[in-house]
């Protein structure tokens, strides 16, 4: 990972979107600061696209849709997305299949609680319409070798399974963050993301976003990602000096600095 002060200028300057994870990336200790909100709405008055892709469910993330400025938010690792402010929910799988694997993940997620010691739902639970979370470091705290566990039973059972900054997701479908950031740059721009790479920047935490970290020529990782280093297979090619809220808001001050000139 090499300093933010290093990405070229006449890299940045061809820039013409940001991907970003939320938890830990834009929030910081749970809330949005005001530094990061101000770059996203200076990254909005710029020009710049603005997306964000998080493993948190798509009811937690309704308000900040509302509030935030910023194009969509694609919840719960890719599945569904929020446009237009919150007023349009878009899915990538159909009504009955989510219905059917919504009862899989159910009982997956009873078997995780009956068989990890310490193993807890999510508290945001309740909003989760494709996926199942497991708190391990939000509002309970779990060792590394119960995450694993965790990691490993929802993938015998069939399932994804990745772990944030916070939680320990599983999901059914063949969508993840990348899939959902393919597919909502097509819904909402009409652009072909994987033809355009060059052009975007994705901006992360931890190692549910290495897989952005692979694809996305140009990545940054915020401070804290220093966290997860010993366990990142990909990691960003670059990192901020701040950390969460503060780190992405250098990145937007990267971002804007070239176009200033």
């Amino acid at each position: 990972m090499q300093a933010l002060a290093l990405w070229p200028a006449a890299e940045r300057r061809r820039i013409i979107g940001v991907l970003t994870d939320i938890d830990d990336t834009l929030t910081t200790a749970g809330a949005i600061t005001p530094d990061a909100l101000q770059a996203l709405a200076d990254l909005r008055a710029a020009g710049l696209q603005v997306i964000a892709i998080t493993g948190r469910p798509v009811g937690w993330s309704l308000p900040f849709a509302q509030r935030w400025p910023v194009g969509a938010i694609v919840a719960e690792n890719g599945a569904v997305a929020l446009v237009d402010a919150g007023t349009r929910k878009l899915y990538q799988q159909d009504a009955t299949t989510r219905a059917a694997n919504y009862a899989r993940l159910q009982e997956v997620a009873q078997r995780v609680l009956r068989e990890v010691p310490g193993a807890a739902l999510a508290q945001d639970s309740p909003g989760r319409e494709t996926d199942i979370a497991i708190d391990h470091n939000e509002f309970t705290q779990l060792p590394q070798a119960r995450i694993d566990q965790v990691v490993a039973l929802m993938r015998r059972e069939g399932l994804q399974a990745t772990v944030s900054s916070i939680h320990i997701n599983g999901w059914i479908g063949a969508h993840d963050k990348r899939v959902g950031a393919r597919w909502i740059v097509r819904q909402l721009l009409g652009r072909e993301l994987d033809a355009e790479l060059e052009r975007w920047v994705y901006v992360g935490d931890s190692t549910n976003d290495q897989l952005m970290f692979q694809h996305f020529p140009h990545s940054v990782g915020v401070a804290n990602i220093r966290r997860f280093a010993a366990q990142l297979t990909h990691s960003p090619r670059y990192i901020t000096q701040g950390e969460r809220g503060a780190g992405f808001a250098e990145v937007a001050r990267a971002l804007l600095a070239v176009r200033a000139r």
